[in-house]
């Protein structure tokens, strides 16, 4: 097993803000990016450890969804219990993947809450 140092990044969990954050470190004579959040296994990971930054990407990405299907369906003349259905079978699920590691605030909670809204 080799690693690939061109797709490898550090995170740094010492500064959270970001004041004296380094954009590079050397591990074994190679050159790695250190980053402030990356995706791993389709969740967002941020260096302050909190669930904000995940919970608004998927908002956003849902209101692109949401968005796309505005003219082909939510416009249509499709009953609203079939629009009810995709919606709770195909746009739900893509905000809610990972939502039971979420740490739940009262700024996320409204974030949440005004995606339906």
């Amino acid at each position: 097993m080799s690693i690939d140092w061109g797709k490898t990044k550090l995170q740094d969990l010492g500064d959270m803000d970001g004041a004296n954050q380094t954009q590079h470190a050397t591990v074994l004579g190679n050159q790695v990016e250190v980053v402030e959040s990356f995706t791993y296994l389709g969740s967002l990971i941020h260096c302050s450890g909190s669930s904000e930054p995940e919970i608004k990407r998927r908002a956003n990405i849902v209101r692109e969804a949401m968005f796309s299907l505005d003219q082909n369906i939510w416009r249509s003349s499709i009953t609203l219990e079939t629009k009810l259905r995709l919606y709770n079978t195909c746009i739900l699920p893509i905000f809610l993947y990972g939502a039971e590691t979420w740490s739940v605030t009262v700024i996320s909670s409204r974030t949440i809450d005004s995606l339906d809204s």
